[in-house]
């Protein structure tokens, strides 16, 4: 079973809304998102428990992807209590985003 919370629907503001919340915003057909995966499930193994890592599948929910203005994929948003403190676009290396997180912690 996959540590990561996949967000479909109204459940978005709920859970980026409290604590430390990493969001992949991807598409499956998206080449780029699909190398990004790894390291997504990688930093969700290691703050488990100190932070959420999200996935947002932009085809399935694309009124995230505009309301948080997601032209490329795969974006990375780095939120805090519902606020976003960081983004990132295209592919990351798992010590980039790892950094970032500890930071926000």
């Amino acid at each position: 079973m996959s540590i990561i919370k996949i967000i479909n629907g109204s459940q978005f503001d709920e859970i980026v809304g409290q604590g430390v919340v990493l969001v992949d915003f991807n598409a499956p057909w998206c080449a780029p998102c699909r190398v990004q995966a790894p390291v997504i499930e990688k930093i969700a193994a290691d703050f488990e428990g100190k932070a959420v890592i999200a996935d947002v599948n932009i085809d399935n929910n694309i009124n995230f992807a505009k309301r948080y203005g997601v032209h490329s994929i795969p974006t990375i948003i780095l939120f805090k209590d519902g606020k976003e403190i960081l983004r990132f676009v295209g592919l990351q290396p798992q010590e980039k985003l790892s950094r970032a997180i500890s930071q926000v912690l």
